[in-house]
This record gives C-alpha cells, structure tokens and sequence, in this order.
C-alpha cells in the first residue's frame, strides 16, 4: 500500500488518486445547488460550520438559531447502503476508509445531539426537491414551494 506525505495509506492507482483530488469535498456542484435553492426559500443559515465538541469538523449547512445541522452525504464516501459499492481494487484499503467515514459521522452525530442539534443527512441519490423538503420540515418551516 501507498503511503502519502502525510503517512496516510493511499489508493495505488495513481488515476484514482487524481480523480479523487478533482473531487470537491465542499462548496460542490450539489451543495451549491442545494444552498441556491434553500436561500429562495427564505432560509438563511451558515456553511461550514464548526461541530460542537469537535473543532476539526465541519455542518455543510448550519442553522444555529434552530439547531439544525445538514450534511450532503456521497453514497461511496459515506457508505449508503442503498448505493454504496467497493471499488474491487485495494478493496481492503476502502473498505477501511468508508467503514472509518461512517464511524466518524456516528460521532459526529453523537456529539450534535448531546449538544441538543438535530442532525439531517441527505444522500448523493435525493433530489434537490426531497433534499429541500427534508430541510424546510427540520427547521419548523412551512414551504409550498419544498
């Protein structure tokens, strides 16, 4: 296994380490789109916020004032069981590396609900209009629109 400057194992395909790194992990295309959206609703709210208990990471989507925390989860990085996959290359390297990324979110969710936040993840797979709708409901609003 490869290991980067960090010290850290790395996929060996040198393709996949490059499509990996073009890959935004915020401010995507998806998060933009749902931001977009939730601001023509008349949400305000904050990106990036930082986690109660945990400086080192991040709500995509935070509504302080409500509680609320959103994160847009990727179905392979974050394990969905509907439509997670396991590349068959180094499998036991990702296998690894998704099984940490859930365990991480676990945290994370423990931490915001011990600090009284409702947590929503959406999945890559929702649509924009679901995605909006499961929002609007969490922070206590009424669209017609959602």
């Amino acid at each position: 296994m490869n290991t980067g400057a960090s010290g850290k194992p790395r996929p060996k395909s040198d393709a996949v380490s490059r499509r990996m790194a073009a890959t935004r992990g915020r401010d995507n295309e998806r998060e933009l789109s749902l931001r977009s959206e939730l601001h023509k609703r008349g949400l305000r709210f904050r990106v990036h916020y930082e986690v109660p208990g945990n400086r080192r990471r991040s709500i995509d989507i935070a509504f302080p004032s409500k509680q609320v925390a959103v994160f847009l989860d990727g179905c392979f990085w974050h394990g969905c069981p509907q439509h997670g996959t396991v590349p068959s290359t180094n499998q036991a390297w990702w296998i690894a590396k998704i099984e940490a990324n859930k365990k991480r979110d676990a945290d994370t969710d423990r931490l915001l609900h011990l600090a009284g936040w409702k947590v929503v993840r959406i999945w890559a797979h929702t649509t924009l209009q679901d995605a909006c709708l499961h929002v609007v409901q969490a922070v206590g609003l009424t669209d017609s629109r959602a």
